[in-house]
């Protein structure tokens, strides 16, 4: 039931976002060199690498020299990219990823290698699940590049703070899962987007 229903959904925003991802990736092409899409390696369900795929927020390579980014001032962030990064719309090509099967609506959302190989045995649980393109955590931690910003160490919180805080939300998606559950954590997802 709940991959019939990533489909469905997935189909239906892709075809009403579609001439609002043609105007977003005219003013990518337009504000910075490089290509409309950006993808990255993450791990997904049963620690399986896959690539997600975003519209292209940042210069190009700029991933090269830091995984985080810090802030919507980050200098790394094109000029449409700081627009489609408060809305949120960089990520819908992730949509694409839930057709292909690597991802699902909800479900934890996946994490690079390099801070997947710090999860204790414990948070490995949440390798269990597909991840998703929304879930608790990105919900709590809607504005996560504000707090990183105003660290002193951002990679240190990162680890230290953040990572354990969106796990411990991830195990309690792990212990209640159901369609029910994942249609109440798109609609507070569309209301904390709406509302930012």
């Amino acid at each position: 039931m709940k991959r019939i229903f990533d489909v469905l959904f997935s189909l239906i925003v892709i075809l009403c976002f579609f001439p609002l991802g043609l105007i977003i990736s005219i003013l990518i092409k337009l504000s910075s060199s490089g290509g409309i899409f950006y993808s990255q390696i993450r791990i997904g369900k049963n620690a399986k690498p896959f690539k997600i795929y975003k519209f292209r927020s940042m210069k190009i390579d700029s991933d090269h020299s830091q995984k985080l980014t810090i802030g919507m001032k980050d200098p790394r962030i094109t000029s449409i990219g700081f627009f489609i990064r408060k809305y949120k719309l960089d990520e819908f090509p992730q949509f694409i990823n839930v057709l292909i099967g690597n991802m699902s609506i909800v479900g934890p959302r996946p994490e690079v290698k390099e801070y997947v190989d710090r999860y204790s045995d414990e948070q490995r649980k949440i390798l269990t699940l597909k991840p998703g393109i929304t879930d608790y955590a990105s919900i709590e931690y809607f504005k996560e590049n504000e707090l990183l910003a105003a660290s002193s160490d951002p990679e240190k919180t990162y680890i230290e703070e953040i990572m354990p805080a969106k796990l411990k939300l991830n195990e309690k998606y792990l212990e209640n899962q159901s369609l029910a559950h994942d249609i109440r954590i798109i609609w507070k997802t569309i209301k904390k987007v709406l509302k930012n």
